[in-house]
Order: structure tokens, then C-alpha cells, then sequence
């Protein structure tokens, strides 16, 4: 399931990578993300039913990202595991949590908005994924203010 998700067009438009072409880039990708700094890296496998249906979490702390298979879209996972994530980061004193978001992406936009995080600015092409150039927004939520 996993695997479908990071291999899926769809999913992976609005990533830093194209689709995964085969299980063994997926393999790595998770390999590699276990492996990372817990200093600048903290990811999350999201889980359904037993299921790894998507990921979330930072990977250049404060800022952070996800994914999940487009079968569970709609249905709150993405936003119960943003509220863990949310949690989590407060609990280890993070002062505050950093998105950038593809402009067109309007179901992340949606989420990030409901769970309070505010637009601190926008760029124009901002990242080279496939040939294409996307822009950025760029929300934030305070967790810990000083």
C-alpha cells in the first residue's frame, strides 16, 4: 500500500520527487528515512487498520511534510495524523512547525488552514520535479512561542 502511494502520479505531483518506479526505490526511501538525523529528522508511518497508508512528519526540522495513498483521502486520517503530529512536536518543545505547499494543492492548503497554520509568504519556481517547475506557499503554526 505503501508502495502505491509513492509510486502514484497523483500522489507524488505535489512531492519533491517524481513516482517511484519500482519497490526497491521505495524500500530505500523508507530505509533512508529511518535511518536520518532524529535532530533534523522526524518522520511517522501513517497506519490504518495494520496498514501503512502514508507518511508525515519533519524532515528539515521545523518543516515538515506528508502523503497518503489516495484511496484514504477524505476520510480525516491526514488530519488526526497532523493533530498527533502536532502534539508530538509541541511535547518536545518545537517552537513552531513549517509547510510548503504547491499552490495548486488545495486539499493540503485546506487542511493546514484548518488546523490553524497562517501563509507567511509564496515563491515562484521553487522546485524542479519531473521536468516541472512548481511555486511554494509557505504556511507555519506556532506550537511553543517564546
Amino acid at each position: 500500500m505503501f508502495h502505491a502511494a509513492m509510486s502514484d502520479p497523483g500522489v507524488m505531483r505535489y512531492w519533491a520527487t517524481p513516482p517511484h518506479p519500482d519497490l526497491a526505490m521505495t524500500e530505500q526511501w523508507l530505509a533512508d528515512m529511518i535511518a536520518a538525523d532524529p535532530l533534523i529528522s522526524d518522520d511517522f508511518v501513517i497506519e490504518y487498520q495494520g496498514q501503512p497508508i502514508g507518511k508525515m512528519g519533519c524532515w528539515r526540522l521545523p518543516e515538515f511534510g506528508y502523503l497518503l495513498h489516495p484511496a484514504f483521502h477524505g476520510q480525516g486520517l491526514a488530519s488526526e495524523a497532523l493533530a498527533g503530529l502536532v502534539h508530538y512536536m509541541r511535547r518536545r518543545g518545537l517552537p513552531r512547525l513549517r509547510a510548503d505547499v504547491d499552490p495548486r494543492n488545495a486539499a493540503s492548503l485546506r487542511l493546514l488552514e484548518r488546523a490553524g497554520f497562517i501563509e507567511t509568504g509564496r515563491a515562484n519556481r521553487t522546485w524542479l520535479v519531473g521536468g516541472e517547475w512548481c511555486d511554494s506557499v509557505y504556511l507555519e503554526l506556532a506550537l511553543n512561542p517564546s
